[in-house]
């Protein structure tokens, strides 16, 4: 069934014709393409491979980077491809952030002009797929305690180490692999393929199941000098890749919460309970659409002043934080309140809210847990951190007061 959208307040009103374009012609791929096989893709535990070729036709990976063949859309345009392609599925979401956002973008923003004529166009079409190497199995919300290295020994970089919750890390062609070197952390690419470079697939999966996560192995693996990224100086580097694909889980968050909005919607006017009539004219019915149109509605509101804010230079890390947040928060609730609505059907495959819910507890949990983002934002209206509070010097005691003195 082909999906009609969500806007409550006349959110189209502020998107223009090559943005409307934009979403539309994404809706439609998800609709025609996605729906049909993505319930079995999550099924299989598999990613939907054949969707690549055709999605970089679309221009979908990096769609918001300019130059070496790229299409070099805004970041609202850019932000409703995530949209939807969330509303199809988070896993197919996640395939094309961390593709562009994670993979493309460093490359393009820190890489040398060699490696971005070689990997930004195979990149761009899909025939290159890439993956990003920061969290570690003891490290995620602190990717400072990284534990993975790379040292230099004449013309090469040794790399030790290993990297846990990899997306498409089995189905890479390259790694954008983030290690401690003498000179702070740098970034690597690391081929598929390369002596010491070892990846496997995490099994058991309840959430994501339609795409690939993997873990990543170094063993005294030898990588050409020139494969360093030459503009990475540090963490930030990292940081500032994972803020990219933040400002996209924004808006993806937005697409999973319209779906299980609009599937609990429709069903609540077709399921005839008790006296014969839709349960859409309960209260209790109505309160959870209330909220769930209530909250995407602010969510929209958000993720456009987001997409405005950056490409005028503006938007700040703590924005990303609010935005991801807040976001990803609604899609939890609304897939929680959908479930509630649909019932015993709210558990099946038939309905899509289920795959939903399942998803999103991992989209809550990566790229920035919901309460290290509270901190983020926490730090930035007090101006005091609180990731690691400072020690307060403990004050000299005071001599006690003598009972029945004035001071009493």
């Amino acid at each position: 069934m082909k999906f009609p959208g969500v806007d409550y307040m006349e959110f189209d009103s502020l998107l223009d014709d090559e943005q409307r374009m934009v979403r539309d012609t994404v809706r439609q791929f998800v609709d025609e393409m996605v729906s049909p096989i993505i319930e079995e893709c999550h099924e299989q535990c598999r990613t939907p491979l054949e969707l690549v070729p055709q999605m970089g036709e679309m221009g979908l990976f990096g769609a918001n980077l300019t130059g070496y063949g790229l299409p070099g859309l805004d970041n609202v345009s850019y932000g409703l491809i995530m949209q939807e392609l969330e509303r199809g599925d988070s896993g197919l979401r996640s395939f094309v952030s961390v593709q562009g956002a994670l993979c493309m973008y460093p490359i393009w923003a820190f890489g040398s002009e060699d490696q971005k004529q070689r990997w930004l166009p195979p990149m761009a079409t899909g025939e290159a797929i890439g993956c990003f190497g920061l969290t570690e199995p003891d490290f995620g919300s602190n990717p400072g305690g990284m534990r993975t290295t790379a040292r230099r020994e004449g013309e090469e970089w040794v790399l030790d180490g290993s990297k846990q919750w990899i997306t498409n890390g089995t189905l890479a062609d390259v790694a954008i692999v983030w290690a401690k070197t003498d000179e702070g952390v740098r970034g690597f690419l690391v081929e598929k393929g390369t002596p010491g470079y070892t990846s496997s697939d995490q099994h058991g999966k309840f959430s994501l199941r339609a795409s690939t996560t993997s873990e990543l192995g170094f063993s005294n693996c030898r990588i050409p000098a020139e494969n360093m990224l030459p503009k990475t100086v540090g963490l930030k580097n990292a940081l500032m890749c994972l803020n990219q694909a933040r400002y996209g889980i924004a808006w993806g968050g937005l697409g999973a919460a319209m779906d299980c909005y609009h599937t609990a919607l429709e069903y609540s006017k077709e399921r005839i309970q008790f006296d014969g009539q839709p349960i859409a004219c309960h209260q209790l019915v109505q309160d959870k659409l209330t909220w769930m149109i209530t909250e995407i509605t602010k969510g929209q509101l958000l993720a456009y002043q987001m997409g405005q804010l950056k490409d005028s230079g503006k938007l700040q890390h703590f924005h990303v934080s609010m935005g991801k947040r807040n976001n990803v928060w609604v899609a939890r609730e609304s897939a929680k309140l959908a479930r509630e609505i649909l019932g015993a059907n709210g558990i099946v495959n038939d309905y899509p809210v289920i795959r939903h819910m399942l998803n999103i507890e991992s989209v809550y949990t990566y790229e920035g847990t919901h309460d290290i983002h509270g901190l983020v934002i926490g730090a930035e209206v007090t101006g005091v951190p609180a990731f690691n509070a400072p020690r307060i010097p403990e004050k000299k005691a005071k001599s006690p007061t003598p009972v029945g003195s004035a001071a009493e």
